[in-house]
């Protein structure tokens, strides 16, 4: 079966646009709000949302957004002890007493998230933390849930979500792919400059729970 693109960049965008709202909303304006980057893909998706933000609330200050690394806090890294990391980029108050909303673009095992609390845990003591994805895949592992999601998209295990941004790829789209599709055909799943892929972890394959 070949790929199915479930998001273009309109959607995307739109997307992007209502979980900003919602972060807005939730946190009822900006104050005291972080919003912290999953790299690759999170982290574009959060510099996005950080542009919404500052253009809907002109009180949002500029140094709101940042990256979080998760790579040394993963638990998979004995099988794939390659993976790329990223420096973390905090915002110059830090996140001690301020609500972190964690980006990324797929939510899948709920593993990286996990990851993520980890990795903030040694970085301060925020007030909260909330989760916005791009896509919430299902197949939860642990127990964690989006609070801000752009699409629910219900899959098979055996099928992949390939995100593509432009910053990153030259591109924009979200798609599914299964069969011969789902294994590869797209280049490196999860290598920079390449597609995201979340599929069923394999060893080496790069794609990220």
């Amino acid at each position: 079966m070949s790929a199915r693109t479930v998001l273009h960049q309109a959607d995307i965008a739109r997307a992007l646009t209502r979980i900003s709202h919602e972060i807005l909303e939730s946190n009822r304006g900006s104050a005291s709000l972080v919003v912290l980057g999953i790299p690759t893909r999170g982290a574009t998706l959060a510099r996005r949302i950080g542009g919404i933000l500052a253009g809907i609330d002109p009180e949002l200050g500029s140094d709101t957004v940042g990256t979080l690394d998760v790579t040394m806090y993963r638990d998979d890294l004995s099988r794939n002890p390659l993976r790329a990391s990223s420096p973390t980029q905090l915002p110059a108050g830090g996140i001690d007493g301020k609500t972190v909303v964690l980006v990324d673009d797929v939510l899948y095992s709920g593993r990286t998230i996990r990851a993520a609390l980890d990795a903030l845990s040694d970085l301060g003591r925020p007030r909260a933390v909330r989760l916005a994805v791009l896509v919430d895949r299902g197949h939860r592992e642990l127990p964690i849930r989006a609070d801000f999601v752009g699409k629910n998209l219900p899959t098979s295990s055996d099928e992949r979500i390939y995100v593509r941004l432009d910053e990153v790829d030259g591109e924009e789209f979200v798609s599914v792919a299964s069969g011969e599709d789902a294994h590869g055909a797209h280049g490196a799943p999860g290598a920079p400059g390449t597609p995201g892929t979340h599929g069923a972890p394999t060893p080496g394959s790069g794609a990220r729970p």
